[in-house]
């Protein structure tokens, strides 16, 4: 009777991580796509899945019996990939730290943004703090409202909001500085909603 139990109770396990998965898989990969080199988006992705696996019963917003709504599992789902993202980039610097140690060559310069025609919004991304542009590539990027950035990041919302705002600022100044025109909206636009 046990052993029935269990049974059933693995193959409802796998039912809701499948349809988690299903709403995941692909905002995940593009997230990490945005952010890893390319070698990297399939093996971040695979363990971001075996830690869903694993705390599948952690993730706010993941139903026991109906199929989940991304706005609900995202944002969590999000800082699980951030974290595995950074456990992967601290094993590759420990892994480079150690090759140099062995060949005593001096490292090659980290990959940053990918140049692109927009060299000069990646140059200022790169500017900013770490935090800050997550922060402004979760708005840009994966289009999450502040509640859900701080749910991503660990931060408050309110944080969330005031970081946004000057690292949009900043951007902007940056922006205009090195084109000589104004970046972002015309006054007459509003406020934009974020």
């Amino acid at each position: 009777m046990e052993s029935i139990q269990n049974q059933e109770s693995a193959r409802c396990r796998e039912r809701r991580f499948e349809a988690l998965a299903r709403v995941v898989a692909q905002p995940l990969h593009r997230y990490l796509l945005r952010r890893a080199d390319a070698g990297q988006v399939d093996d971040v992705l695979a363990e971001t899945m075996l830690v869903l696996w694993r705390r599948l019963d952690d993730v706010p917003g993941l139903p026991r019996d109906a199929t989940p709504t991304a706005d609900d599992v995202l944002p969590w789902c999000y800082g699980v990939a951030r974290g595995c993202l950074a456990n992967a980039r601290r094993a590759d610097r420990r892994r480079l730290r150690l090759v140099e140690r062995l060949l005593r060559v001096a490292s090659p310069p980290q990959p940053g943004f990918p140049t692109t025609d927009h060299e000069e919004l990646h140059t200022a991304l790169g500017a900013l703090g770490e935090v800050d542009r997550e922060v402004v590539l979760l708005w840009a990027w994966e289009e999450l409202a502040p509640r859900a950035i701080a749910e991503v990041t660990g931060l408050s919302p309110n944080a969330v909001s005031i970081r946004l705002h000057r690292a949009k600022k900043k951007l902007a100044a940056t922006l205009e500085r090195k084109n000589g025109m104004p970046a972002g909206q015309a006054t007459s636009e509003g406020r934009s909603n974020w």
